[in-house]
């Protein structure tokens, strides 16, 4: 990516990366039992580096709050919901933002965009709905908010082996536990207990990791 430096230094001014952590510092070493493999160079996700990039130009404000359904206050009812649970524990407040999230309509990129894959940000998945990255994407950037740390913060994309699909779940790394928020339970679970997820690699705001079985 072009100007990576200037890139991560902008994040780190608008909050995206290094704010003061909520709940939990570091990652675990594994996940779903799969060990995990450091990668530096983000670039190779275009789809997640043009999606930070927008959610960091976009302003959060909306429209006019009394209009029609495109006018709807997404943003404001979203900032309202983050601010009314700010002084939660952290554990309620990851449940609420996972139920948050799971609570808008699965919707297909195809249908949504006309594309294959698209990342959306908050912004475009609290009016459109979105599919199974849109959630993570979210329930991610709504931590950060609330300032998680990122070191603590995956999107994890990975093969269901139950149902043989691809699918993307948010990750919460804890001292001694990761915490699974995924739009197919309502559930706040630790990997642990989750034996049909086979991790293919995860995302932070400016790493990814290959994961590889034990």
């Amino acid at each position: 990516m072009r100007n990576r430096k200037k890139f991560v230094a902008t994040l780190i001014l608008f909050g995206l990366l290094g704010a003061v952590p909520a709940a939990a510092g570091g990652f675990p070493a594994d996940l779903f039992g799969y060990r995990q493999k450091p990668r530096t160079d983000i670039g190779v996700f275009p789809q997640w580096v043009r999606a930070l990039e927008r959610h960091l130009a976009d302003d959060l404000r909306d429209g006019d709050c009394r209009g029609g359904r495109l006018n709807t206050c997404y943003m404001r009812d979203w900032q309202s919901f983050l601010n009314d649970i700010r002084g939660l524990p952290p554990m309620e407040q990851v449940r609420r933002i996972n139920g948050y999230a799971n609570n808008k309509d699965y919707v297909l990129d195809l249908d949504n965009y006309g594309l294959e894959d698209y990342w959306a940000i908050p912004r475009e998945f609290l009016f459109n709905g979105g599919d199974c990255e849109d959630y993570a994407i979210t329930k991610m950037l709504s931590l950060r908010w609330l300032g998680y740390s990122a070191d603590a913060l995956r999107i994890v994309v990975l093969q269901d082996t139950n149902l043989r699909i691809a699918h993307a779940v948010l990750a919460l790394g804890m001292p001694d536990d990761i915490l699974i928020l995924d739009n197919q339970v309502d559930e706040v679970r630790s990997h642990t207990t989750i034996v049909h997820y086979a991790p293919v690699y995860s995302v932070s705001d400016t790493q990814w990791w290959l994961h590889v079985p034990q």
